[in-house]
């Protein structure tokens, strides 16, 4: 639909607001208020009734249409919006231009464009079939159809499950027909979408076809173009006799044409969707709603009550976050087997994969775990313990390299290290090597994960073996004793008593560390859940305060999306505002999550849960410019992603930790190697 013609006013809801549940509620949208004012109405001697379709015309009117009632005229209403107040004002007939009415029995009204003209587009699913018609409702013209879109037996669309949405672009250059159901070659789910170009000279004709996947028991009812790359798309279920509605955002960039694929499969190109909104998870009132139309960040629904008494027609409005695609903007490697100067490593209980074969000569650097920005594109970067455990790395030195990721020649540059050291014997418990004048700190001591920065420019890192707090100097060397937080252990802690149960995984502690903007707060979190928790989806968040070294006591909860996700990083972005890696554990084909989110601390729901927002997907960032040289959509499926630094408002540098030399995200028996990219992230990290 042209948005700015469809718009519907900010107050066009509202009779009886009703607050959305934090517990539940869809990340990116928030419930502002429900109406049922139109319920059971007439108008001009019509049933207000059937609304199957919205559309904004000018100031505060707009367009509903109905869909059919039998031998009814079919027609739409002209309504008035203003503030809480939904008025009928006037009611049209649509007819043939032979000036005979169409009625319920020929034409099933579903979508509704108001053209720049004042024209109207009507998709009718009857036939099925798109319509122009003047604002008196007489017909005009008549757009074609696919062959193939027509109902069967001459065509392969099931009857009532045509076209169902429409909408254009804001330019009114292009239209897309959405169907609701899917055609007989292609099966259920497996929707299609049609796109109409309007030709420099003559009317539209159809182009291009996208392969949309609903929901499973899920329908398209209507779509809505946000813009020329991203639509919306309502899908509706009936589940013995409950309703489920959701709405989800839609990518366009990068579409494949499925216009000469006989036959959809699972494996077709469907276009990427996100979820943006689950009426169910707002409100208790849920309903058959057949129609949308968005005005800035609100998006109103109107349900179809489908004339029956037992139903409702109601509207509904939103505050909703939409997301445009991320950009790739940089790609740069440093190889696997390109070795920094020092002890031969390696020698101890790591096995040969993915063509590596230990011992290395020198110090791998086993990706990254942890970075801060050090200047204009430069980083302070950090590998993790090395191989794994205490036993295997003892012959790994903990470093913190600085590094200048070149985006021009693609190659990441190390400039140096610092080290890691206990030379005034701050640390309690015996170390590896515990009788050297540099104390340099091995992956057998710490296993460190995440690097933060203070007020006065000293480094904290989260490690897990306590899991623990280390505190240095800017060069590198323990200013304290790692410090523990009450009741958390690890089953490799040195603290852990004989027959003490451990409280935190093995490899899950301090994955994250966060530095407030002032430095003098520190937000550790750990990785997975607690094993004295047995809420497994549950990740907690600590303060710990930077002038008297001590943890506060206050802490928050996180909710991941599942009960294995891991956090891999967390970084700053406002006041209390912090973005957060959250991932799976796989890798290639099979990664699934590799997101970027963003909660705010002072926002905390009933269940006790943080707010979490979509910032971005990791396996989908748009590479029109053909950066990555790996195809568009550029995907970044590696194992550990485990560094997420904000550089300025709105864009993201990300690091890979290879798990060297195991991971093969990339390609498989080919070992990893770093691979830095740099993301544009439009609207940044603004709400």
């Amino acid at each position: 639909m042209i948005l700015s013609k469809i718009r519907v006013a900010a107050g066009v809801l509202a009779a009886a607001a009703i607050a959305a549940s934090p517990a539940t509620a869809s990340a990116d949208a928030t419930l502002l208020s429900v109406n049922d004012s139109l319920d059971k109405t007439t108008f001009g001697g019509f049933t207000v009734g059937g609304l199957s379709a919205l559309a904004r015309t000018s100031g505060n009117q707009a367009l509903a249409l109905t869909d059919n009632q039998g031998a009814t005229a079919a027609r739409f209403f002209t309504l008035r919006l203003r503030g809480d107040r939904v008025q009928t004002t006037k009611v049209t007939t649509l007819k043939r231009p032979d000036g005979t009415l169409f009625t319920g029995q020929d034409f099933d009204g579903e979508g509704l464009v108001v053209e720049d003209e004042g024209t109207l587009l009507i998709s009718s699913e009857t036939e099925p079939v798109i319509r122009r018609f003047d604002r008196n409702g007489e017909q005009l013209a008549q757009l074609n159809t696919p062959p193939r879109f027509g109902l069967a037996p001459n065509g392969q669309a099931n009857t009532n499950q045509t076209f169902e949405g429409l909408t254009a672009t804001e330019d009114g250059d292009t239209l897309f027909a959405g169907m609701e159901g899917p055609l007989s070659a292609d099966g259920p789910t497996r929707n299609r979408i049609i796109r109409y170009d309007k030709p420099r000279r003559g009317d539209f004709i159809p182009t291009k076809q996208y392969a949309y996947k609903t929901d499973a028991n899920f329908l398209v009812t209507e779509i809505l173009a946000v813009d020329d790359e991203r639509l919306l798309v309502l899908e509706r279920s009936n589940v013995n006799g409950q309703w489920g509605i959701r709405v989800y955002q839609a990518y366009l960039g990068a579409a494949q044409d499925v216009s000469k694929v006989a036959a959809l499969d699972d494996n077709s190109p469907f276009l990427y969707k996100r979820l943006l909104v689950d009426v169910g998870q707002h409100t208790d009132l849920v309903d058959n709603i057949e129609a949308m139309t968005l005005d800035g960040d609100v998006l109103t629904l109107l349900s179809d009550d489908n004339f029956n008494a037992a139903q409702t027609t109601r509207v509904y409005r939103f505050k909703v976050k939409l997301n445009a695609e991320p950009i790739l903007e940089g790609r740069a490697l440093y190889p696997a087997t390109q070795y920094q100067p020092g002890p031969t490593s390696g020698n101890v209980g790591v096995g040969a994969n993915n063509g590596i074969t230990p011992p290395f000569p020198g110090q791998p650097i086993v990706g990254f775990s942890g970075a801060l920005r050090d200047g204009p594109n430069r980083y302070l970067a950090m590998p993790d313990n090395g191989f794994g455990t205490k036993g295997n790395s003892r012959d790994f030195l903990l470093r913190v390299y600085k590094i200048f990721p070149n985006w021009s020649t693609g190659k990441i540059e190390v400039n140096g290290f610092l080290s890691l050291r206990d030379p005034d014997r701050k640390i309690p418990f015996e170390i590896v090597n515990q009788k050297t004048p540099e104390r340099l700190l091995t992956g057998g001591d710490f296993d460190v994960e995440a690097i933060a920065r203070d007020r006065k420019g000293d480094l904290w890192f989260g490690e897990e073996f306590g899991p623990y707090l280390l505190h240095t100097d800017a060069t590198g060397k323990v200013l304290d004793a790692p410090i523990a937080l009450p009741g958390a252990k690890s089953p490799s802690s040195p603290d852990l008593e004989p027959g003490e149960a451990a409280t935190i995984q093995g490899s899950r502690g301090w994955e994250a560390v966060a530095s407030s903007p002032d430095g003098r707060t520190l937000y550790p979190i750990v990785e997975g859940p607690r094993l004295d928790d047995p809420e497994k989806q549950r990740r907690f968040i600590y303060e710990f305060d930077v002038a008297s070294k001590r943890y506060t006591g206050r802490q928050w909860q996180l909710k991941a999306d599942g009960p294995t996700l891991q956090i891999g990083d967390a970084m700053a972005v406002g006041e209390r505002e912090l973005i957060i890696i959250e991932r799976d554990d796989f890798e290639g084909t099979e990664a699934r999550i590799k997101n970027i989110v963003k909660i705010d601390l002072d926002e905390v729901g009933a269940d006790g849960y943080v707010k979490k927002t979509h910032v971005l997907d990791l396996l989908r960032i748009r590479d029109p410019f053909g950066i990555g040289g790996l195809g568009d959509p550029f995907r970044y499926p590696l194992q550990s992603i485990e560094v997420a630094v904000p550089v300025g408002k709105d864009q993201l540098f990300v690091v890979n930790d290879n798990n060297f030399p195991d991971s093969d995200g990339r390609v498989t028996g080919k070992v990893d190697d770093v691979e830095a990219i740099l993301i544009h992230v439009p609207g940044g990290w603004e709400d």
